[in-house]
């Protein structure tokens, strides 16, 4: 079950002044979406989506630091079976976000925590 490099995160403790530095270094341009300092960056890379988000706590006591992933997988179920059997743990169960997917965070073996997204049909297309 191949998996496909398709998201990454910014987390920030300041969304703003991490907004004006990208903007500022790598020309990237910032769209709101969703709650409160929330931005995709519409401009990193084709094929990719990107976002800058305030940082938060996936696992608890754990706050999130500088970039995250969320690889593309067709079956989330599958994907979900296949962490927790490989010694995985899953630290987010399935969130649905409305026109982009179903989203889970696992921790791998080595504490990484890593997002895994099922796309809905035509958000790559």
């Amino acid at each position: 079950m191949a998996a496909t490099f398709r998201h990454f995160a910014i987390n920030a403790d300041d969304v703003q002044r991490a907004r004006r530095f990208y903007e500022t270094v790598f020309d990237w341009r910032f769209d709101p979406w969703g709650p409160p300092d929330f931005y995709q960056i519409k401009n990193a890379g084709e094929g990719l989506l990107g976002a800058l988000q305030a940082r938060r706590e996936l696992k608890p006591g754990v706050r999130m630091a500088g970039y995250e992933v969320s690889l593309g997988v067709a079956d989330l179920k599958a994907t979900i079976a296949a962490v927790q059997a490989s010694g995985g743990k899953i630290v987010m169960q399935p969130y649905r976000i409305e026109g982009v997917g179903e989203l889970i965070y696992f921790e791998d073996t080595e504490g990484n925590l890593v997002g895994a997204m099922q796309y809905d049909p035509g958000v790559f297309d």
